[in-house]
């Protein structure tokens, strides 16, 4: 994959008072790329619930090009890859953002499915910065990994 039309990925999800966090995070770290040196860094911000239970937001950014193609190479496993490239069209909004639900329970196992639990923001390149163009460049590097496998 030669080039990457986004600019970024933002990975988020919540650990709640009855979750454990190293889970939480194991299963964040399942979309992540290894570092060399370090682990790949992820933000923590506490918050408080409705009841005023704490709620731990783990959140991480991928700009780099080779680390946007592990978090991608990840997608490539789903499931109903077929389907996420079908739907498209409401997954990308008019500020060419990609827009998906992955499943957090699955993620700590290490599988890759749509579902609650992460949120995966992906802002996509696309000139003029426009919904239709942001679909059609989201669809090329969708195809190019399905190519692939």
């Amino acid at each position: 994959m030669p080039q990457i039309p986004l600019h970024y990925v933002d990975l988020r999800t919540f650990c709640y008072a009855t979750e454990d966090e190293k889970r939480v995070e194991e299963a964040l770290r399942t979309f992540l790329p290894d570092g060399d040196d370090e682990p790949f860094e992820i933000e923590r911000t506490e918050s408080e619930g409705h009841y005023g239970d704490r709620i731990l937001v783990l959140s991480a950014r991928v700009e780099n090009a080779d680390d946007l193609r592990h978090v991608l190479s990840r997608l490539a496993d789903l499931e109903r890859f077929d389907e996420l490239i079908d739907e498209l069209d409401e997954r990308v909004t008019e500020n060419t953002e990609l827009f998906l639900r992955l499943d957090k329970q699955a993620a700590f196992a290490g599988d890759v499915r749509l579902g609650q639990g992460i949120t995966f923001r992906g802002k996509v390149e696309a000139y003029p910065a426009k919904k239709e163009q942001a679909v059609e460049n989201a669809e090329t590097v969708l195809e190019r990994l399905r190519d692939r496998e």
